[in-house]
């Protein structure tokens, strides 16, 4: 049963998205603020430097208008007491056709009035015929006209609170006075072409008293009087100029409750000026709508990644739910899959130690013709024995045939120990592990062994200390590796000349057997303890020795190692951890 690896990228990109996700969103607001705040800035200054520049050019042009309209009618009284048909009115004090007269000049010259009056300040003529025959001589415009022979300007302001502005010149003749041409003009139709824009103007005159304004309350006053006249503001103006505050710095005046520009325009007739208040507010309206427009699109981009999340938050949610479904039937698939393991490895735990059994089984059957072979030579040994004892007991020498019954029975120890060894070779070997010689478990491996290396003519070198070399373990299982590892190197050196098997045991913290024979060496060290890798021939073995080998090393506690030669073969290692003087017989106590 195969089961898919799944990469952990996505999985490892589900943990982290949040946070990004969230550093975006941060991001993102900050850019969208920091964007709203300077398009703020830089359209609050673009926008006010917009409307100042609009409000100088309105400035000018109201200045233009007021001096173009003294200009236009200050040379009307001029001409007017140089007329003769007035001059011979006057003359003959004949008025009867001198207002018909006046109104025709009125409508071309577009003043508000013309009068004229006599020398004793009365009117006889007039374009309203409503104030003929008014008294007028104490006024200041006929006594400075009466006084002067240039034409007067006077502006003054009656009860009414409009003030009056006015061109006065004297007519005379060659006897005298005969009597005052007075032009009135109607400056107050300047104020209706101001209305109507979000500023307020005024018109002061040198001594900074306000004779003109868009602000009826303002004229009379002087321009910090008209400044201090503030209506009670309601709530939503005293918000209003919080916001303006906020929005602008430090303000100026104020009116209407507004932060505002003022400007100021000369005119160069009587130190005229003429001041202009234009108010903040248009300006805030159209950064705010600038502003509205950008909130609305970063409100719409923010809505759209909104939306574009929530999809994929669907769609990943979607196959989140089939990959939990994969993964719940692939945790049933892998739980079968470990029970049938777990099952397989017990199985295989049985079959090894049956191998094992079976791989000494396997010796013991290929070492009983050999073995044969020994127990045959020291019975016909003793039967030689025995009859040399019965002749020599039959002529009386005893001594001589005690001596053959002692070696009749050395024989009979030599064949014990023969047959001792195979039947504990035979048993299987236990779990408790003892203190063991490395020696002792050597000499064990070569008396089973001796058959055969006598049988294949190996020349064997030792190199034993002289000193006991212990370790803990099972002294059978041991015997068997190093009985494995003595075959493996006879067939090794199956067809070379030279048979050489060294043997050395190396005391210190560990104990290490090393077994070198003079082969071939080893092709691949790295598969040489994998199960069923062999270098045998068909029917020879089934590669499980050394696996099996390896096995019984580990279990004790140490490592089964191979390499090759230096000189020729392949060197086999052993290596146990060394048991201190006194644990051994701790253990054995134990």
């Amino acid at each position: 049963m195969s089961v898919t690896e799944r990469t952990p990228g996505p999985r490892g990109l589900s943990r982290w998205r949040p946070w990004y996700l969230r550093g975006l969103l941060v991001v993102f607001l900050v850019a969208a603020v920091s964007v709203i705040w300077i398009s703020n800035i830089w359209l609050t200054e673009r926008f006010t430097e917009t409307t100042r520049n609009r409000a100088e050019l309105r400035l000018a042009i109201y200045s233009g208008s007021v001096l173009s309209e003294i200009q236009r009618h200050q040379v009307v009284p001029l001409l007017l007491s140089r007329d003769p048909s007035l001059i011979r009115s006057l003359e003959a004090n004949d008025y009867t056709n001198t207002s018909q007269y006046l109104i025709s000049y009125v409508e071309d010259i577009g003043a508000a009035s013309i009068l004229l009056l006599d020398r004793e300040g009365r009117v006889v003529a007039a374009t309203d015929r409503a104030r003929i025959a008014e008294r007028r001589d104490a006024d200041p415009f006929f006594v400075e006209a009466t006084r002067s022979s240039d034409t007067v300007f006077t502006s003054n302001e009656p009860e009414t609170g409009r003030f009056d502005f006015t061109f006065s010149r004297s007519i005379e003749n060659g006897d005298g006075l005969l009597g005052v041409i007075l032009v009135e003009i109607d400056l107050a139709r300047l104020v209706d072409r101001w209305r109507g824009t979000s500023e307020a103007v005024f018109l002061a005159n040198s001594t900074g008293e306000i004779i003109l304004s868009t602000e009826a309350r303002w004229r009379g006053r002087t321009e910090a009087e008209a400044m201090s006249l503030r209506t009670p503001p309601n709530a939503i103006q005293r918000a209003l100029e919080a916001t303006g505050d906020w929005a602008f710095g430090d303000p100026g005046p104020n009116f209407f409750g507004s932060a505002t520009i003022r400007l100021e325009s000369r005119i160069p007739f009587r130190g005229w000026r003429i001041v202009s208040y234009t108010a903040y507010t248009s300006v805030r309206e159209r950064v705010n709508g600038v502003l509205a427009l950008e909130i609305m699109g970063f409100a719409l981009l923010l809505a759209g990644g909104f939306y574009v999340l929530s999809r994929r938050a669907r769609m990943q949610s979607a196959v989140l739910a089939r990959e939990s479904a994969e993964l719940r039937r692939l945790n049933a698939r892998l739980q079968r899959e470990i029970a049938e393991r777990q099952k397989v490895e017990r199985t295989l735990e049985e079959a090894e130690q049956s191998l094992q059994q079976s791989q000494k089984l396997a010796a013991l059957g290929e070492m009983s013709a050999a073995v044969s072979h020994e127990l045959n030579q020291p019975l016909a040994a003793m039967k030689t024995y025995l009859a040399g004892a019965r002749l020599l007991l039959q002529r009386k020498r005893t001594e001589e045939a005690a001596s053959s019954f002692q070696r009749i029975d050395d024989l009979i120890e030599r064949m014990g120990a023969i047959t001792r060894q195979l039947k504990s070779y035979a048993r299987k070997g236990g779990d408790a592990l003892e203190p063991v010689d490395m020696r002792e478990a050597l000499k064990g491996a070569l008396t089973m062994m001796e058959p055969q290396l006598r049988t294949d003519t190996v020349e064997i070198t030792q190199s034993l200390p002289r000193k006991p070399a212990m370790v803990m373990a099972d002294r059978l299982r041991l015997e068997q590796v190093i009985i494995n590892l003595l075959r493996n190197a006879l067939d090794a050196m199956k067809g070379t000349e030279r048979r050489e098997l060294d043997l050395m045991i190396v005391e210190g913290d560990e104990v290490m057997l090393s077994v070198r024979d003079s082969g071939d060496g080893i092709d691949d060290l790295e598969a040489l303890f994998e199960p069923f890798y062999t270098t045998k021939k068909p029917g020879e073995g089934v590669g499980l020795g050394l696996a099996i080998s390896s096995g019984i090393v580990k279990d004790l506690g140490g490592r089964l190692s191979a390499r090759n030669s230096d000189r020729a073969g392949a060197v086999f290692e052993v290596r146990l951890p060394a048991l201190a003087e006194g644990q051994g017989g701790q253990t054995a106590a134990e």
